[in-house]
């Protein structure tokens, strides 16, 4: 025990000494140790351990082994307290209403993983249902997209689909529920922003929009809110409306890769009419993002939507036509399947997480009310998690540390929910423990972050 504190003391004083995100590799193994871009969590293997939480935990093991005559491998040996470090659990969990009066809802999480009412803050923008084959609004998929709102520190940026804007927050470091906006919502430099990603490390916020102008562009982040960056969007040609006609042919989600070296976005396409969805890459050179793309269309994928990041680069990623993948980029950010799931009796499976504690993602399907595990290197479905909730399926979703929680916008009839999954005995234990109705939530909510 003496010897599992120094290694994460000492980690812990390197890292107040360094300010990017690292990748080291382990030796001649082929596997490497990467280092999250605010210096809390230490990964290897897609297992990730909080280093505030494993030190303290260590400490408190280390005391209880010397009591009673327990030993090293009593209660509280070491293994069982890296693996419950594995990443923190959630203070509160953030999602959009989405309305004409665009607002963020927070929710406070207690120590049990469960929910209650928090606040509502106005984003100072405006919401917008995409719209269906019938130009009818496209509820509950109203945004065609994943990661609406992200949170990055202690602060929050919303997209802002009807006014074409994004918005910043502060998270108060007392009440995380407590949001004081940052600046005024600031142009995305096209239409129907969906997706947003931050970097603290690089100050960027970079939002992919899916209407008549299409494309994503990036804005600075400051202690006083967003400032323009970039003076034109780096173009997807999607021939689209305004808003976009889908879910077909619409952006899916813009974010970083594991390592900050890319901004990598997920484009849709149609089976139907043989146009062929692509995943979009833009290295950062010299911390900025580049305007040289990289597209490829990886083989028996069509209709790319949600992702989650996986150890050395590689990418969990939905496909709305048979269930899910694990790509692979190459040295040219050319993107192959490694792995492939079928999801036998899915609708529309569109929205990913990865959970550090599992080691294996998870996905929500807006038709089908299951949560559905998925082993990344393999493709074997794990688990399908068949819900009694009432719900009518799930979008949305995010995993942080013992619990996932997923958004249910619910309809006409059924209210807006968010699930809780306690997944705290590994892989293939996940189970429901609360389905939480928030208040005044409309059934246009989208998006899913937490702090």
């Amino acid at each position: 025990m003496v010897l599992f504190t120094s290694i994460f003391t000492g980690f812990a004083i390197f890292l107040t000494t360094s300010a990017i995100p690292l990748t080291i590799p382990l030796g001649a193994t082929g596997r490497s140790l990467s280092i999250s871009e605010d210096g809390e969590t230490v990964s290897i293997d897609g297992k990730a351990i909080n280093l505030a939480r494993a030190l303290n935990q260590a400490s408190a093991c280390e005391h209880r082994g010397h009591e009673k005559g327990k030993g090293a491998h009593g209660k509280g040996e070491a293994s069982s307290n890296v693996t419950s470090a594995a990443s923190s659990n959630a203070k509160a969990i953030y999602f959009l209403t989405n309305a004409a009066n665009n607002s963020v809802v927070a929710l406070k999480v207690a120590a049990d993983g469960t929910l209650s009412d928090g606040s509502i803050t106005a984003t100072g923008g405006a919401g917008l249902s995409g719209v269906d084959s019938t130009g009818a609004p496209a509820a509950p998929d109203s945004l065609f997209s994943q990661g609406a709102v992200k949170v990055a520190g202690n602060f929050l940026v919303a997209v802002n689909p009807g006014s074409n804007t994004l918005s910043m927050f502060s998270i108060s470091s007392s009440d995380p529920t407590d949001l004081t906006p940052l600046g005024s919502p600031v142009s995305t430099l096209g239409d129907f922003p969906v997706s947003v990603t931050l970097s603290t490390n690089l100050s960027l916020a970079c939002v992919a929009n899916s209407g008549t102008r299409a494309g994503v562009a990036c804005l600075s982040m400051t202690s006083n809110g967003l400032a323009p960056l970039d003076k034109a969007l780096r173009p997807f040609a999607l021939n689209q409306t305004t808003p976009p006609s889908g879910p077909e042919n619409t952006v899916s989600q813009t974010f970083f890769n594991k390592d900050f070296s890319a901004l990598i976005t997920t484009v849709k396409g149609n089976p139907a009419v043989n146009n062929t969805g692509f995943l979009s890459v833009f290295p950062i050179v010299d911390g900025a993002v580049s305007t040289a793309e990289t597209r490829s269309s990886p083989a028996g994928t069509a209709v790319l939507f949600g992702t989650a990041l996986l150890q050395n680069n590689d990418i969990f990623v939905t496909d709305a036509s048979f269930g899910s993948a694990t790509l692979s980029l190459d040295s040219n950010n050319v993107a192959s399947v490694v792995a492939r799931t079928n999801i036998t009796d899915q609708k529309a499976t569109c929205w990913a997480t990865f959970s550090d504690l599992t080691g294996t993602a998870f996905v929500t399907d807006v038709a089908v009310n299951h949560l559905v595990e998925v082993n990344t290197a393999t493709g074997t479905l794990i688990k399908e998690l068949q819900l009694g909730n009432g719900n009518p399926g799930m979008i949305d979703l995010d995993s942080a540390g013992d619990f996932i929680y997923a958004l249910s916008p619910g309809n006409a009839s059924v209210k807006a929910a968010v699930a809780v999954f306690d997944v705290s005995g590994g892989s293939g234990t996940a189970k429901q423990i609360q389905n939480f109705n928030p208040a005044d939530v409309p059934d246009s909510a989208q998006g899913m972050a937490f702090i």
